[in-house]
């Protein structure tokens, strides 16, 4: 073999061998959409207690908006503040408040409201108010009185987050138990399901427009 030849098939097995070397060491690629479910899995979360875990009561639905040009301090006070809800959301009315609050919620608040026809009474479980990274956090416990055939539990909480660049995130959830709820998780289409989409496009819409809150 002549020098020349040599150093021509030195040379190449070198380069093969860095590019084997390479392939062995380098991290694999991670699927688009693994990477999409492991963002979406550090997200904040609603709080359930035990017995309103989704999939372990009647019915169950969740809705989310993401919305560029809005912040969670923007929106909170068109959530937390009842007189707000009849301007936005026409399935929120006769709203009375039990214990000399409101018309803003606040921790431990009992009111009424009527929705879907239903007069629910209400208590607030939870009340975070949004800052900064910290998501607002707001839930409440319902229930109509009745037998067993007009019982109706509900349990329905609200997410808002700051997300980077100048968005925000609006999740609202609800789980439910009793004949009613099973009964309203057999319509279609599902109405709480378009009621709630509603009712956070509402918000969102009147936190952008800052409607005056009267």
């Amino acid at each position: 073999m002549t020098q020349s030849r040599f150093m021509t098939t030195a040379i190449a097995a070198l380069a093969l061998g860095v590019s084997t070397l390479a392939q062995a060491t380098a991290p694999a690629a991670r699927p688009v959409h693994a990477v999409a479910a492991a963002r979406n899995s550090d997200l904040p979360a609603i709080v359930w207690p035990a017995q309103y875990q989704p999939g372990s009561t009647d019915n169950y639905v969740s809705n989310e908006i993401i919305v560029k040009g809005l912040s969670a301090e923007e929106v909170w006070p068109y959530l937390v503040d009842t007189r707000a809800w009849p301007t936005y959301y026409d399935n929120a009315g006769d709203i009375v408040f039990r214990d000399g609050t409101g018309p803003r919620l606040v921790g431990g608040s009992r009111f009424r409201f009527t929705t879907f026809g239903f007069p629910v009474e209400s208590e607030v479980m939870e009340f975070v108010p949004p800052q900064g990274a910290r998501p607002g956090r707001v839930a409440w416990h319902g229930w109509v009185e009745g037998d067993a055939d007009h019982r109706l539990d509900v349990y329905h909480a609200w997410l808002i987050q700051n997300l980077p660049g100048n968005r925000v995130r609006i999740l609202t959830q609800e789980s439910q138990a009793g004949k009613p709820a099973r009964d309203l998780r057999g319509v279609r289409p599902n109405p709480m399901l378009n009621k709630h989409q509603e009712w956070i496009e509402g918000l969102a819409q009147a936190a952008r427009a800052k409607a005056e809150i009267k």
